[in-house]
Order: C-alpha cells, then structure tokens, then sequence
C-alpha cells in the first residue's frame, strides 16, 4: 500500500546509500552547509557594520566589501556543491518522472556523469587561474588574489565526490540521504 502523502519518487526510492563514499561525504555535506550558513551569517554583520559606518560613524570602512565578496564566494559555491550532493540543484524532475523506469536511471546517471565533468571543469580551471594571480592581492585585505579561487577549486571537487556517490548509488539501487536529513 502506498501512501498518498509521500510524493512517488520518494516511494520508489531505494535503501539508503551506506557505501564508503556516503559516509565520508555525508559529514563532509553537513560541514560545508553550516560553513555556508556561517559565512551568510558573518556577511550580514560585515555589511551591516559598513552601513553603520557609513551612515552613523561617517567613517566608511573600506575593507569590509571587498571581504564581503570574497566570503559570498565561498558561501555560494561551497553551499551549491552541497546542493549537487543533497539533489538541491536545479534538475527537471517533471520529465524524469514521465519515463519509464529503465529509461529514467540511464538519463539520471548521464545527469550525474555530466554534472561530474562540470565540476572537473570548475576545479581545472579555478586552478589555472588561482596560479595566474597567485602574487597579487586583493586592496584593502592584505589577502593574496588566489583565496577567490579557492572555493570554486573545493566545490569542483565537492560535486564531483558527491556526483560520484550519487553514480555508485543509483547502480546499486540505493539512495543517497541528503545531509540535512
């Protein structure tokens, strides 16, 4: 008997993933959403405390943007790996459902297939230019260029381990269980 609360993917889902792979990015996922939710947190206060200065202090502090925009790098794509690994990421879900079963894990494996090449993708080149800046700084921090590329170096490779689980769950029938869970 089914139940008509549950939508029908999560009824046909299979067992939990316990795979080496889900234990060791589960907590590696859970790490990198408080991080996110963290550093969302900090951004707040950083652009809070520039508007204070600015509009009471009349003295506006002029590392606090440029600190901003680095931390909602790492936000951003380190919450967004996160996101590939707890299915958060924006897939079409209303035309997977239409096919039929055998047909449907072939394409969702080419999804995670072709979502693992994009990550590659993203660490490449984050490396390649994270070397070509590697002696500059960024004004008013002090920090060297390269920390703005080192997010999108950790989330190449966060999405291409959380990918990689998601392969090997679907070719054994298993579910990987989102980190929030």
């Amino acid at each position: 008997m089914t139940d008509p609360h549950v939508a029908d993917n999560e009824q046909e889902a299979g067992p939990p993933s316990t795979g080496l792979l889900s234990r060791i990015n589960a907590p590696i996922a859970k790490a990198g959403m408080y991080l996110s939710v963290t550093g969302l947190l900090i951004i707040v206060t950083i652009v809070f405390y520039q508007v204070f200065g600015r509009y009471v202090l009349n003295s506006s502090p002029t590392w606090t943007e440029n600190l901003a925009l680095v931390l909602i790098l790492y936000v951003t794509l380190i919450g967004a790996a996160v996101g590939v690994r707890d299915a958060g990421h924006i897939g079409m879900d209303s035309l997977l459902v239409m096919l039929p079963d055998h047909l449907r894990e072939k394409v969702e494996l080419v999804i995670h297939v072709l979502v693992a090449v994009f990550g590659v993708a993203m660490a490449y080149n984050g490396w390649i230019l994270g070397a070509s800046v590697g002696t500059v700084k960024i004004p008013n921090l002090g920090f060297p260029e390269v920390v703005r590329y080192v997010p999108l170096i950790a989330s190449g490779v966060l999405i291409v381990s959380f990918s990689i689980e998601h392969i090997i769950a679907l070719l054994r029938g298993e579910e990987v269980v989102p980190s929030w869970n």
